[in-house]
């Protein structure tokens, strides 16, 4: 016989993303709680778009590993190619570090010069370096982007200038800048800086959180004509919770400031982080049928936490399970499911046995077999 509890849950009901929740200007928009997997907005977060210079994450992100790899080492220099300066230097009169033509740069001021700078000079020198060509390195980007799951990105180039061709998703923005965060501690700060100078010329990093709130520290701004202004970012909050934040085809650059913050903001003011089941938690006692005990009790195989609003009425856990359990059972056998569904919840946690029961002796199990037909 299948039998449900229904419990009260002490904890916030999970809400449903809509449009009224909040608004944003932006064209396509998303906000991640990194930490729980909880999208918190989205906004045409799956709609393929040109990335801009948001796209230079991708580049870095492979410089990065072959930093933590060994294959490369930040004081290993490259060579500023006639068509790198041409391209994405100063006579290409877009976002660049400055190089010059065959100059020797060290891989740690070249991520600098990308990072902070948006360098597309930078990007291009590193992409013929390492792969050979801006076209192989687009390749090396693309064959990155199936190992991460980024399903909705294309890469053609390694800066993010306009191709009809080189799209991504707000999602894959995200996940992009979670594998960054998490995998590259040790070279994630690099975001965070506020300003690099080159070739004796100083450029500020464009990121607007960075200077707007406080535990901004990444990732990247983006903008061209085809794409409008873009951010991908990422904060602290101050009870600990890492938030990502994408917003893109914004009008200017103060839309793209005011937007940024305000999605921001909302991640921060309007959200917690519940511990709704811990693991290991008794959950219920099942009778055995059978068995050398008469109930065992049952726990929760993991912890679940959600980031949920601070202000939604409580929602409830149900608990399915056959009775009775029929004897032998071992510790560990899954004998029913603790469940969480209401709204945006849809969260499934086993409940395992705590011990062994053995099957009862003869004249138990007869003894129980008359019980049961009374």
């Amino acid at each position: 016989m299948k039998k449900i509890l229904i419990f009260p849950l002490m904890s916030t009901l999970l809400f449903s993303v809509s449009a009224h929740a909040f608004e944003t200007k932006a064209t396509n928009a998303l906000l991640l709680d990194s930490d729980t997997g909880m999208v918190l907005f989205e906004k045409e977060a799956d709609i393929p778009m040109p990335p801009a210079s948001m796209s230079k994450l991708m580049t870095v992100y492979v410089i990065f590993e072959a930093l933590k790899d060994g294959r490369l080492s930040p004081d290993d220099e490259f060579v500023v190619s006639e068509n790198a300066w041409r391209t994405g230097g100063a006579a290409s009169g877009g976002s660049t570090m400055f190089l010059d033509p065959g100059e020797k740069v060290k891989i740690k001021d070249l991520l600098r010069g990308i990072i902070i700078q948006s360098g597309n000079d930078a990007c291009i020198t590193v992409a013929e370096n390492f792969a050979g060509s801006e076209s192989a390195f687009a390749e090396v980007l693309n064959e990155k982007a199936k190992e991460l799951g980024l399903t909705g990105s294309t890469f053609k180039n390694a800066t993010g200038l306009p191709h009809p061709e080189h799209r991504m998703t707000a999602r894959d923005l995200s996940k992009l800048a979670q594998a960054l965060i998490q995998k590259f501690p040790e070279y994630y700060s690099i975001f965070s800086e506020k300003e690099f100078m080159h070739n004796g010329i100083k450029q500020d990093n464009r990121n607007p959180l960075l200077y707007r709130i406080g535990g901004a520290d990444g990732l990247k701004t983006g903008h061209t004509i085809e794409s409008g202004y873009g951010l991908t970012g990422a904060l602290k909050t101050t009870d600990g919770r890492r938030l990502i934040l994408i917003v893109n085809g914004l009008k200017t650059i103060r839309e793209r400031d005011e937007e940024s913050t305000k999605l921001a903001t909302y991640g921060m003011a309007g959200f917690k982080v519940k511990t709704l089941v811990s693991k290991g938690k008794i959950a219920e006692k099942i009778p055995v049928w059978l068995g050398t005990e008469d109930f065992i009790e049952v726990e929760t195989e993991k912890e679940l936490k959600l980031t949920l609003p601070r202000s939604k009425k409580e929602p409830t856990i149900l608990i399915s399970y056959d009775t009775p359990v029929k004897a032998p059972v071992k510790k560990g056998d899954v004998l029913g499911q603790l469940i969480i569904k209401d709204m945006n919840i849809n969260e499934t946690i086993n409940l395992l046995a705590t011990k062994d029961i053995e099957k009862a002796g003869y004249f138990k199990r007869i003894k129980q077999i008359f019980m049961s037909w009374f």
